[in-house]
């Protein structure tokens, strides 16, 4: 027993050799991957919102589903803008159904990258919840005089 104790105790040296700095970097990646809430400056789209509002409108089909039910309502999905600007962590917080969430979905996969939120002048990872509209009314509108005939033609 006394032979294999010390390619035991090398043995256990390696691993903890190797364990120590492993979790030492996993600390650092986990706090430095922290997903915001709160920052500074938000996240904000190419464009600015009139960006992201046209972004949607050409890219939104009403699902015939729902149009066919008359489902209206407010579809909100949360993601996370990432530091480069890109989106992840898609998700349906939301949906009125008939197809509604899902196309919510599919369109912010499609979306550029944003202007990440920053912190202490730094880019970093934020949440985002974005609420869409379905609204039966106004898509007709929509298809008949174009997105920017609504915008400057609502009642009031």
């Amino acid at each position: 027993m006394k032979t294999h104790q010390p390619l035991l105790m090398a043995l256990l040296a390696m691993l903890l050799g190797f364990t120590l700095p492993t979790q030492a970097q996993s600390d650092s990646v986990e706090i430095d991957e922290e997903i915001f809430v709160v920052v500074e400056q938000d996240p904000t789209f190419p464009g600015g919102y009139d960006g992201l509002a046209k972004f949607l409108s050409e890219n939104i089909k009403y699902p015939e589903l729902a149009k066919a039910n008359g489902i209206t309502g407010k579809v909100f999905v949360q993601f996370t803008v990432e530091k480069d600007g890109s989106v992840s962590n898609i998700k349906l917080i939301r949906d009125i159904g008939g197809g509604c969430g899902q196309e919510v979905i599919r369109v912010v996969q499609l979306m550029p990258k944003w202007n990440p939120g920053m912190q202490q002048g730094k880019p970093v990872r934020t949440s985002f919840t974005l609420p869409v509209a379905f609204d039966l009314v106004a898509d007709e509108v929509e298809e008949k005089h174009g997105f920017f005939y609504r915008l400057f033609h609502r009642k009031s």
